[in-house]
């Protein structure tokens, strides 16, 4: 086994492509038609909300969309000032500042009401904390550059998936790692979608945002210290 086959590195952006699916169930689900992990999708919403289509609101899509960028500017000086430094205190000092927007969301979210979309400031809180989380997010791991894994968008992947397959004349390179992308997003999605529609002690949106920020940590700080911590 190759020192690159023993990195913990995939197994992490796995476990953090379940959180993008928790925290898109939150913002589709629960804030009203907009996404703070995918940014694709806003940009056609805003779109469509250019057009005065109803139910679309370019607010919320400004908000996510410039929070996005915020956060990956902020990935991108953070990522400069590690260099050099060892791979395990970059990747502790992503996850302490990611999950700190989500659990700081999940503390916002307790007074909003889904029903009735309100307050504003507290649904806009919630999109910029979310969408500073998960343009941090998107930076870092593309700086990390393993491959078939950005933890967000699918897809380059379903594309790699049909596109390499040996029925296309491909090699099926990486085949498991994008297979287990998708369902990782899956499993997400269809968490954060049950806990929306349980609120209560045990659910509802400050549930899947305070699990996403633990599984973020949790996840970072098992990578971190694991032996082969130092390989890429």
């Amino acid at each position: 086994m190759t020192p690159a086959s023993r990195s913990p590195l995939p197994l992490l952006l796995l476990l953090l492509s379940v959180t993008t699916g928790l925290v898109d169930a939150v913002s589709v689900l629960g804030l009203g038609k907009v996404f703070t992990a995918n940014m694709t999708g806003n940009v056609v919403f805003l779109g469509f909300a250019a057009m005065g289509t109803p139910g679309f609101h370019p607010l919320s899509y400004l908000v996510a969309i410039g929070g996005f960028l915020a956060g990956a500017f902020v990935a991108g000086r953070t990522g400069k000032a590690h260099e050099g430094r060892p791979l395990h205190r970059w990747l502790m000092t992503a996850a302490l500042i990611e999950a700190t927007l989500l659990w700081a969301a999940a503390l916002v979210s307790t007074r909003f009401d889904i029903a009735s979309q309100s307050p504003d400031t507290a649904l806009l809180g919630i999109v910029v904390l979310t969408a500073l989380a998960m343009g941090f997010r998107n930076a870092t791991v593309r700086q990390l550059k393993v491959p078939d894994l950005t933890t967000t968008v699918l897809t380059l992947t379903l594309t790699g998936l049909a596109a390499d397959s040996s029925a296309a004349g491909g090699t099926n390179p990486n085949w498991a790692r994008r297979i287990a992308s998708v369902v990782a997003i899956f499993l997400g999605a269809a968490l954060g979608a049950f806990l929306l529609a349980h609120p209560g002690p045990w659910g509802g949106m400050a549930t899947a945002l305070t699990l996403a920020g633990c599984l973020v940590l949790g996840g970072t700080m098992a990578c971190a210290w694991l032996p082969a911590r130092q390989e890429g």
